[in-house]
């Protein structure tokens, strides 16, 4: 495994930021859409629909064309929120990080870096308005590029965002991950983050809606840590 350290973001950083931001993004169209495949309505859908067409028609050819044409609509349909959030964040966030995450106080976006090149990322922000009585950060675009996962990268970005929470005296860093990222979800509770609830993708409109699930990580006070 090649050393790598991290640091905060640089402005010539941003175009390889991008890359592995857009990448990891649309990486997640296919473990969405073997989701979607699985869910009752898509059976029925592809199941259904084909076999209206076979006892209507008389013909297996305009059945299987059917089938397929499905398919290709549902393949379609699983990248479109992951396409359509790239798009949003590339017009907002990602389009000055220096702007969104190292001018405000609270917020920061560190990479990590092996052999010269950005291999990971990830970046939080202070909540606007969170409960009475907490101080809450959020933890934004976790991502790794693919060939660098599996080293303990992730977790080394993570336990950064939550050194300098706990460096800010915040009480919580909190997140929100689809239910199809599923080494993320494993990724965070090993490290201590816990589900808070469950809720629904606003790209992934219903019946065919992506769920969510919310996290959030406790950090002790001094005083905690001493009982």
């Amino acid at each position: 495994m090649a050393p790598y350290h991290i640091r905060k973001y640089q402005e010539q950083d941003h175009k390889r930021v991008l890359e592995l931001f857009i990448s990891g993004m649309e990486g997640n169209s296919p473990a969405t859409f073997r989701l979607m495949l699985a869910w009752p309505q898509s059976l029925l859908l592809l199941v259904g629909l084909p076999l209206a067409m076979l006892l209507f028609s008389g013909s297996w050819l305009l059945a299987i064309v059917c089938c397929f044409t499905l398919l290709l609509l549902l393949w379609l349909y699983a990248r479109y929120p992951w396409k359509t959030h790239v798009a949003k964040c590339l017009h907002t966030d990602m389009a000055d990080i220096t702007k969104h995450y190292l001018s405000t106080p609270g917020s920061c976006f560190w990479v990590a870096e092996c052999g010269g090149q950005v291999v990971g990322m990830v970046a939080t922000q202070p909540v606007r308005d969170p409960p009475l009585g907490k101080k809450q950060l959020e933890l934004f675009r976790l991502t790794v590029a693919l060939e660098h996962r599996g080293e303990g990268i992730a977790k080394a970005l993570v336990r950064t965002l939550l050194q300098f929470a706990r460096d800010q005296a915040y009480n919580e860093v909190v997140l929100v991950t689809s239910v199809v990222q599923q080494g993320a979800q494993a990724l965070y509770q090993h490290m201590g983050f816990r589900k808070t609830h469950e809720g629904f993708w606003d790209l992934t409109p219903w019946p065919m809606a992506l769920g969510t699930i919310h996290l959030t990580y406790h950090i002790s006070s001094p005083q905690e840590e001493q009982l």
